[in-house]
């Protein structure tokens, strides 16, 4: 079995969610926590190239909301989107699942991680 990864911010509550399905379905897993160990810039090269820059940006949480406009407009393609996000763990949609470096899923999402167990 190849190594499963969950990043995220461990008192996110779609991280918790995660976490919680992951280890009730027997997944053996890393957390990466952006808030101790930050945000792994090769990684998140492999994120935008894998999903795109849009589906990693949260443009519902509150950390975006406290942007100021100038800065949301400011998110207009893939390099200004990993500047924000290199900056701004917080604006990362989680958890960010892979399994030995492929994307899993972005967000909680049942029917992919199942794919894990």
């Amino acid at each position: 079995m190849s190594t499963v990864v969950a990043y995220g911010i461990p008192n996110c509550n779609t991280v918790k969610k995660a976490r919680t399905w992951l280890d009730e379905h027997g997944v053996a897993y890393t957390f990466h926590d952006y808030k101790k160990q930050g945000v792994p810039a090769d990684r998140l090269d492999a994120w935008i190239k894998a999903v795109g820059w849009e589906v990693l940006v949260n443009r519902q949480g509150t950390t975006w909301r406290k942007f100021d406009d100038a800065t949301k407009a400011g998110v207009v393609d893939a390099a200004s989107a990993k500047a924000l996000m290199l900056a701004n763990a917080s604006v990362i949609k989680r958890p960010v699942v892979e399994q030995a470096g492929k994307v899993i899923c972005v967000g909680f999402d049942e029917a992919k991680l199942a794919s894990l167990a």
